[in-house]
């Protein structure tokens, strides 16, 4: 299992951008996005990723917004949901490109191979808004042809 712990990643409303010219337009991907997918990278080699995880992954992502001065304030007036005033990122926005960053150099593609992908918001902690990711291979089943009358 690897272990990342990744910056908040922009808004999925920021990773592209889009001009239009005349009846054309064309999407790409902003400096933002290619400066975090370029600091994902380092962070995966500093963890000893050499090379892509190949075939079927599961993706645990924790989000942790970053804890407002006010905390304890907003933990008196509203009690044990005070981190639902907190503002974070969508975690769907995240989800995309958070996978969209390891494309390539965590993971070998965000489509098929993902299998399984479980993302938590988290309460706000004094370590600051950050992201941990835990990213697991998961064991290729045996297809047992001789049940199906299928040679091996």
């Amino acid at each position: 299992m690897i272990t990342l712990t990744l910056p908040m990643p922009p808004s999925a409303n920021v990773y592209w951008r889009t001009t239009v010219r005349g009846n054309f337009a064309s999407t790409y991907v902003s400096k933002e996005a290619k400066d975090y997918k370029a600091h994902v990278g380092w962070v995966c080699k500093a963890a000893g990723i050499r090379a892509p995880l190949a075939g079927r992954v599961r993706i645990n992502v924790e989000l942790y917004p970053a804890r407002p001065l006010d905390w304890a304030r907003r933990v008196k007036k509203l009690g044990a949901t005070w981190d639902d005033s907190v503002r974070c990122i969508d975690l769907d926005n995240a989800n995309k490109v958070l996978l969209d960053a390891l494309k390539g150099v965590a993971i070998v593609d965000d489509g098929w191979p993902v299998r399984s992908l479980h993302c938590d918001r988290m309460e706000p902690d004094e370590h600051g808004a950050r992201v941990v990711l835990r990213i697991e291979q998961i064991a290729q089943p045996v297809v047992q042809g001789e049940l199906l009358g299928v040679a091996a």
